[in-house]
Parts: structure tokens; sequence; C-alpha cells
């Protein structure tokens, strides 16, 4: 097996493990330490939300919608730039635009965009690795 296998997987763990199950453990731990710490030591609190069940509904009803405004947001106006920013550092988008430019100039060999035409093969067919 060689490294980028190793890469590939250790990227595949960091997904998981940050976007689906650690957001989901910080979700509850979230709910857990707030209702302990807030809502049991504030009287009129502890009354309206005297079970944690109670209050993990309420907060899940005002959370999810207040995410969904806000992830609205960031993709109507944050992405444009982040996306612009990671294809700034991005080889694979460098190297396309570059072989695109030496095509219209004609500075470009045969071998050269054969190169290029398979490493885009590869990626159409999802195995760009």
């Amino acid at each position: 097996m060689n490294q980028n296998w190793f890469r590939r997987r250790w990227f595949d763990f960091r997904q998981g493990h940050a976007v689906y199950l650690i957001f989901l453990l910080t979700f509850a731990n979230f709910v857990l330490i707030f209702h302990r710490l807030l809502i049991e030591r504030i009287e009129f609190l502890d009354q309206v939300f005297s079970e944690l069940w109670v209050f993990a509904l309420f907060f899940v009803l005002i959370y999810i919608p207040l995410a969904i405004l806000i992830g609205a947001w960031h993709r109507k106006t944050q992405i444009k730039i982040e996306n612009e920013v990671i294809l700034r550092q991005n080889p694979l988008w460098a190297k396309m635009f570059r072989t695109l430019i030496d095509i219209e100039l004609k500075q470009i060999s045969k071998e050269e965009l054969d190169e290029t035409r398979q490493l885009l093969d590869r990626i159409e067919k999802g195995k760009g690795q």
C-alpha cells in the first residue's frame, strides 16, 4: 500500500469524525451541560424546563431553524470567498487552466495534453486518486 492510501483513509476518518460523529456528541453534550449549569440553577427556568427532554425539545425547535438561516446566509455570501481561496491553492485547477492557456497559445505538447486528458478521465470516473 502506498502513502496516498493512508492519507485518503486519514481524510475519510477526519470527515466521518468531525462532520458526523462528533457533531452529534457535542450537540448532546451541549444540551446536557446547558441544562445542568443554567436551567437547573435559575428557579424560573427550572420550573419551565424541569425535565431534560422538554428543554432538549425546545432547544432543538429553536436551534435547527436558526442554524438553517445562518447556513443559508453562509451559502449565499461567505462560501464564494471560501471557494476562491481554496481554488487559488488547488494544483489541479491550476494545471487545467494552464493547459487551456497553453492550448490557446499553441504552446502545449501532445504528451502534456494526453496526460491532462487521462487525469480528467480518471477524475470523471471517480478514480482521480
